[in-house]
């Protein structure tokens, strides 16, 4: 058989099983157990999470990297590429790589089907195993308890957040939500959780398998000044520690609240200098993510974000208010259609000046009609354009550089911005997002 290139089994990937989504574990244990990889390093952390999950992760992996520590993270969903999904050492995995990991898969897999997502996991664990490290951090794609994820057991369990979002695979109350995230924890192992109410679902869990708990607002916490702000929480022994004084951060500082305290349950060296710098050199692409550009000799300021739920979106309405811009913010926005348009527009709605709507480049895109009636609806000044590049230039054309772009609603949203803007504007260094 002639060599698949990395387009080329994706695309296969794509239509191997009859549904994109199919919830339950047996097909990929059978097929994990035939590949013999149960288990992939010596600290396996693994994070679920309304929101959050893909800087919780991002931090757990600095932390641990700074350490000296060899580390894998497996994250999804991709903004450009998919080998964004699979970082060792913080390297991006190459399309060799992964092509090899599927020519394995499917190889072991036989007469078992799986889907796209689920192929992809089992791909990052072969990889993982094959890299001999010493920490995977792994991020659960949907749910947890029949994420394909789930299938490795975590020395420590993050629940970032419990909101609502995909209600068709994980039920509408908190509590059924909950039930799902908890699918993660083991027996006897560390579970941590930055919701600050976490239903009772969680706790029930926690008290049934008798994991250890830290729960926010409890057994760890943070308080956020104007110029700093400062941890507290637990050792590993249950002695109180603090972090004062600790320098504003552009990723969530709830997030790296809650990869402290999980790092901290390692046993791994407690030095604030080498924590306050991985903290510091966190970065994630698509997230509270600041740019200043230059587009046709003007200078523009631009903030991505993947917000796409009710959830997200408060959070971000409260970070923009922190920090308003010197002029006017404008908005570009796509959000896809079994999402909550009328909860993720109502926290941000005040806060953008003018609107310009699009399409996603999928099938599952809300109308950009749709977009603009809700809009319209709360008094927003809103036009609608063909795609999101469409849109994007359009605000850069209006915008000044006193002014802020806003691009949000989705990874296709955030994912075709940087698309466009790698074709057309020279990036610069850009402040940070603290506030």
């Amino acid at each position: 058989m002639t060599q698949r290139t990395l387009g080329e089994w994706l695309a296969y990937l794509e239509q191997l099983h009859p549904a994109a989504i199919d919830m339950g574990l047996d097909r990929c244990q059978q097929v994990l157990a035939r590949l013999g990889l149960g288990r992939l390093a010596p600290r396996v952390i693994t994070v679920t999470g309304t929101n959050g999950k893909g800087s919780t992760c991002a931090f757990v992996a600095s932390l641990l990297k700074a350490q000296g520590l060899n580390v894998g993270v497996y994250a999804s969903p991709h903004l450009l590429r998919y080998n964004e999904r699979v970082l060792i050492d913080g390297v991006e995995v190459d399309d060799a790589q992964l092509c090899e990991a599927f020519a394995a898969l499917e190889a072991a897999r036989g007469e078992i089907s799986l889907t796209y997502f689920e192929m992809g996991t089992l791909a990052a664990f072969w990889l993982f195993k094959r890299a001999a490290l010493d920490a995977v951090v792994l991020e659960v794609g949907l749910g947890g308890r029949l994420d394909a994820v789930n299938l490795i057991d975590a020395d420590i369990s993050l629940i970032t957040s419990v909101g609502l979002d995909h209600a068709d695979y994980l039920g509408n109350t908190r509590e059924s939500v909950g039930f799902e995230k908890a699918g993660i924890l083991r027996a006897g192992h560390p579970a941590l959780c930055g919701d600050l109410d976490p239903p009772h679902t969680v706790l029930d869990k926690v008290a049934e398998l008798g994991c250890p708990f830290f729960l926010r607002g409890q057994d760890y916490d943070l308080s956020i000044g104007d110029s700093q702000w400062q941890w507290r929480g637990r050792g590993v022994d249950g002695e109180p520690l603090v972090l004062d004084g600790l320098p504003l951060l552009d990723l969530p500082m709830e997030n790296a609240a809650l990869a402290l305290q999980a790092y901290r349950l390692t046993g791994l060296a407690w030095e604030r200098e080498s924590l306050v710098a991985a903290l510091l050199a966190t970065r994630v692409t698509g997230r509270l993510d600041r740019r200043q550009v230059t587009w046709k000799g003007k200078r523009l300021n631009l903030l991505l974000d993947v917000g796409h739920n009710p959830h997200a979106a408060e959070y971000l309405a409260r970070r923009l208010a922190a920090r308003p811009p010197v002029g006017k913010r404008l908005a570009v926005f796509g959000l896809l259609a079994d999402k909550d348009l009328d909860g993720v527009i109502a926290p941000l709605a005040s806060a953008v000046e003018q609107w310009a709507v699009a399409p996603l480049p999928t099938t599952r895109t809300r109308p950009a009609s749709e977009l603009v009636d809700a809009l319209a609806n709360l008094g927003a000044t809103v036009a609608s354009h063909a795609s999101v590049e469409q849109a994007l230039e359009a605000q850069c054309e209006l915008a000044t550089e006193a002014d802020e772009i806003l691009l949000f609603g989705s990874f296709y949203c955030v994912g075709q911005a940087l698309e466009w803007l790698a074709r057309h504007a020279t990036e610069e260094v850009a402040d940070g997002f603290a506030g």
